[in-house]
């Protein structure tokens, strides 16, 4: 999940990072009030999970209470790269002698821990990187050992962050990567961190990416969840613990396993292609069991996306036999009654395939079509989603 550039803040405080005074707004007179009690000039900033603020006027000073109320309304409700701004952060302007550029993240591809670094913070670290890598100092960094205080001094040598700011780094960067460690996190960035006029060294904007597997570890991460985050259909889907991703597709999937489902993402597509369907518009993982509460959960998110023409449920049957599958479609059909419009063709294979296969014959439902083979019950959804889509034509 990534934070906010005020929840970033908050989690960098509680580790003892500088950062300056700030408060967060949702109206342009929370702003101002803000602006109040901070004092003195100020920086409204827009709150969005994306990069490209200043360039797209998401940044701007306000030099008293009224200045701050009046860029506040005309932050609020902005559209950057596709993020509504909902919120603001306000904070007292700082003056800043030098931009740096400091974060630790999980290097994959090396199967280890990363610490980049560079004296060229700022706006354009981007550009940074791709233009003078040799600008930006990568460290590995031993899971085990982490970043004590002799690392980082490793870590400022390599950046050749100057000498008068050395210690203060050092320090920034012990208590960051305590951050990266303590909250679980995949991702901590600072950019910049600055070094004001008056010698201060301050986060003055911050990124973090805490890990989904460890929020078991961190209940109070809950109360960072982004109510309008995310697409509503996998937001629903959340909420009743289902496995799903919105796609771009019209065709509707639903396996028993991530695997499973991801096989049939790549039929669907081709037999899409072939069709002239838009090819598969989710991923939906109901995992082993499919109880007529699961499938009529599934179903209901799936038939309630607009998109959606036609629904392929493809399952496996093991530990869950497929009769039992049988049985959860047919009362989850009963349960969704009149919202099931889109037809459904069914795949069943495995445990118990032949009573599975009897049972939905025999509740003979108008939409429900079975098909024995994965490749045809593919070519059969993607000819009903055309099909559908010529009727609401």
């Amino acid at each position: 999940m990534d934070l906010f550039e005020h929840e970033a803040r908050e989690l960098f405080s509680s580790h003892g990072v500088p950062v300056p005074r700030g408060r967060v707004a949702t109206s342009p007179e929370e702003a101002r009030a803000a602006a109040v009690v901070i004092g003195g000039t100020v920086v409204v900033k827009a709150q969005v999970k994306t990069g490209g603020r200043g360039k797209a006027g998401g940044v701007k000073l306000a030099a008293t209470p009224d200045d701050a109320e009046q860029v506040a309304d005309d932050i609020l409700g902005m559209d950057i790269k596709g993020h509504t701004v909902h919120k603001v952060l306000v904070t007292e302007a700082s003056e800043i002698a030098e931009e740096y550029y400091v974060s630790y993240l999980l290097d994959r591809a090396e199967r280890t821990f990363l610490a980049m670094a560079s004296v060229a913070g700022g706006m354009e670290i981007e550009e940074v990187a791709a233009t003078r890598p040799e600008a930006l100092a990568k460290v590995p960094v031993d899971a085990l050992t982490g970043v004590d205080r002799a690392k980082a001094v490793e870590i400022v040598a390599a950046a050749q962050f100057p000498a008068e700011v050395a210690d203060d780094i050092a320090d920034a960067l012990v208590r960051l990567w305590e951050v990266f460690v303590g909250e679980d996190t995949t991702l901590v960035e600072v950019n910049p961190l600055a070094r004001t006029k008056n010698g201060r060294v301050i986060a003055l904007d911050g990124k973090v990416t805490l890990d989904a597997n460890a929020e078991f570890r961190h209940a109070d991460h809950a109360a960072f969840a982004d109510p309008n985050a995310g697409d509503p259909l996998e937001r629903e889907a959340a909420e009743q613990g289902l496995n799903y991703v919105k796609l771009d597709g019209d065709i509707g999937v639903i396996g028993n396993g991530a695997g499973l489902v991801m096989s049939t993402l790549d039929v669907v597509a081709a037999a899409a292609a072939e069709m002239g369907a838009r090819g598969p518009a989710n991923f939906l993982d109901i995992g082993g069991g499919a109880s007529a509460g699961i499938m009529s959960a599934g179903l209901g998110v799936i038939l309630g996306d607009p998109d959606v023409r036609s629904v392929f449920v493809n399952v496996f049957g093991g530990i869950t036999a497929c009769d039992a599958v049988a049985d959860g479609i047919v009362q989850a059909l009963g349960i969704l009654g009149d919202r099931a419009t889109k037809p459904l063709v069914v795949r069943l294979d495995g445990n118990n395939v032949a009573e599975g296969r009897r049972i939905l014959a025999e509740a003979g439902h108008p939409l429900v079509t079975v098909v024995e083979t994965m490749d045809d019950a593919a070519r059969e959804a993607a000819k009903l989603a055309t099909v559908t889509a010529s009727a609401e034509a």
